[in-house]
């Protein structure tokens, strides 16, 4: 098989074929949408709900990290021509991840969310840190730390809460209302986008790799919790 083209700046983006454009243009929209969404009904509301100054302070740096992820990539989008209305929530028809509807109303489905949601969002960057288009390679790779940080920081806050009397039968409930909404974090299996971002190098993996990795993940991580995964059946994503 012939070596991938390597796109290394927009100016060249701009003069490869259009299936490449859009494949890339629909990457870079979904992640501005989803990273300010989250920001908005997760992580910022998280900063009144933290328990004490410590709390609240690393809440404040997730907080601005993930606004600054979106503002990455709707710059990188405005600089690939794409109508800024396209990239913001309030204004486009375009539906976010589904774990963007869940109700969060406390502080510990909060770190839940960071450790397990976060988690799913740190693979789904992986698989563009050697994208063939290079400005969405570098923004991956200037992300990765951050994304590292905010799962890290999920875990952490989640096991000083499981050492907490009945803090482990709370998590644990939590988990199971939250992790079923993370699979289909991944998208469709047999995707024909999916199918497209490989074909042209922007993404390695099939949604169902990724899938599958994320669970084998997430469950090594609720392990050393001492909890559990629910059982999520994965052919139906």
């Amino acid at each position: 098989m012939s070596e991938l083209k390597q796109i290394e700046t927009i100016e060249q983006w701009r003069n490869e074929p259009e299936e490449f454009k859009e494949a890339c243009r629909k990457i870079v929209i979904s992640h501005a949408i989803n990273e300010l969404y989250g920001s908005r009904v997760y992580d910022e509301p998280a900063i009144s709900m933290a328990p004490d100054p410590y709390a609240k302070w690393q809440v404040c740096r997730v907080v601005m990290e993930e606004y600054g992820h979106h503002y990455r990539f709707f710059e990188l989008g405005r600089e690939m021509g794409i109508e800024e209305s396209l990239m913001l929530p309030d204004q486009t028809e375009k539906s976010p991840l589904s774990i963007m509807g869940y109700n969060m109303t406390t502080w510990e489905e909060f770190c839940v969310i960071k450790m397990l949601g976060d988690l799913a969002e740190i693979i789904q960057v992986e698989d563009l840190v050697q994208c063939s288009f290079h400005p969405l390679r570098n923004l991956a790779r200037m992300t990765m730390p951050e994304e590292h940080f905010h799962a890290e920081f999920g875990e952490n806050f989640t096991t000083d809460i499981c050492e907490r009397d009945g803090g482990k039968e709370l998590i644990q409930e939590h988990i199971n209302t939250i992790f079923p909404l993370l699979p289909s974090f991944f998208g469709r299996s047999g995707s024909k986008n999916n199918e497209i971002y490989r074909k042209w190098g922007i993404k390695k993996c099939t949604n169902e790799e990724m899938r599958a990795n994320y669970v084998k993940r997430a469950d090594a991580i609720v392990s050393k919790l001492g909890l559990s995964l629910p059982e999520v059946d994965l052919s139906a994503y």
